[in-house]
């Protein structure tokens, strides 16, 4: 697809997904922007745009992805040099948007970080936020600004079309995992089931499975797969109780720890992900299928840069 860009448009990649962020630039017909990132002696970073952004209309690629800390100061620190360079506008493509897991108060005295990065964004000069499948939906609202949240379902649901699993059936890990299950479940056309954890006090946890999964190919869904124990688990109970085979997807794959040899080590058949975290070669193992939001998320800025509705690219 041959997409209209006006000279103004300008994409630019910092460190988190360079892969990404060149997979969008191909879709769109443009190259990426010039600049470089490099560190003081102490760490601290700096960062050269190395040509014009004057008047510019500028979108910038960066997931706050592992280390967190890091890729969230490399954005903030390139919109201001954005600004300070006289950017028309500036619209950050943030595939995956880190410290959102902390979206409330749970306790006293926590910190609310997926409020703080979204302060930080704004405060520093972004005018617009293009992402991914925020861990809580209220996250959208912590913005003072215009922001699209794409669906990663559009993708992984696609995925198992394409496979054509006979006799499946949708199972949610845990209980607030049910909106998603049932969202993948229409675009399959199949029922949904859901494990149902319990934990009363000074007993070990217990999980039950509601719905019919005997001699099926069961799919688990969830929006992020960190330490890949609750999948794990649940793909493991699963199969002790008669599924067939078990396959899950996520849209973010953070994959910490030892959670690739937990996933290899499990009742698992495939993982599927999408690439808004750039997943390492020494992770890549053949049960994990790496999907691209890059198609998705060049159509979503093009729609961006000339004014059309972007709604029909995630409602649904």
């Amino acid at each position: 697809m041959a997409y209209q860009l006006r000279d103004n448009f300008k994409l630019f990649s910092l460190n988190s997904n360079q892969e990404l962020a060149q997979e969008i630039a191909d879709h769109l017909g443009c190259e990426l922007g010039k600049n470089s990132i490099t560190h003081f002696s102490d760490g601290e970073i700096q960062i050269h745009i190395e040509e014009s952004v004057r008047g510019a209309e500028v979108y910038v690629v960066q997931s706050t992805s592992q280390p967190g800390h890091e890729h969230v100061m490399e954005l903030l620190i390139m919109i201001d040099a954005l600004k300070r360079a006289s950017a028309d506008s500036i619209t950050a493509v943030i595939p995956y948007y880190g410290y959102a897991r902390q979206d409330r108060k749970a306790s006293s005295r926590e910190p609310i970080t997926a409020k703080l990065v979204a302060n930080m964004l704004v405060k520093a000069g972004v005018d617009h936020v293009i992402t991914m499948d925020f861990h809580a939906p209220q996250v959208q609202g912590f913005f003072n600004i215009p922001v699209d949240q794409l669906l990663g379902i559009t993708e992984l649901s696609q995925h198992f079309i394409n496979k054509n699993l006979e006799d499946a059936i949708v199972v949610a890990p845990d209980n607030g995992g049910l909106t998603r299950a049932r969202r993948l479940a229409d675009r399959l056309d199949v029922p949904i089931g859901f494990i149902d954890k319990r934990k009363m006090p000074g007993e070990a946890e217990t999980m039950n499975i509601v719905g019919d999964i005997k001699g099926k190919n069961a799919v688990i869904i969830v929006d992020i797969v960190d330490t890949a124990k609750t999948i794990s688990d649940a793909a493991n109970l699963l199969v002790e109780n008669g599924a067939k085979a078990v396959y899950a997807c996520c849209t973010h794959a953070v994959l910490s720890g030892d959670s690739v040899q937990r996933i290899q080590n499990s009742a698992l058949t495939e993982l599927v992900v999408t690439n808004t975290i750039h997943v390492p070669k020494e992770k890549r193992i053949p049960k994990i299928t790496i999907l691209s939001i890059a198609p998705l998320l060049a159509e979503a800025i093009e729609h961006v840069h000339n004014e059309k509705p972007v709604s029909p690219l995630f409602e649904g």
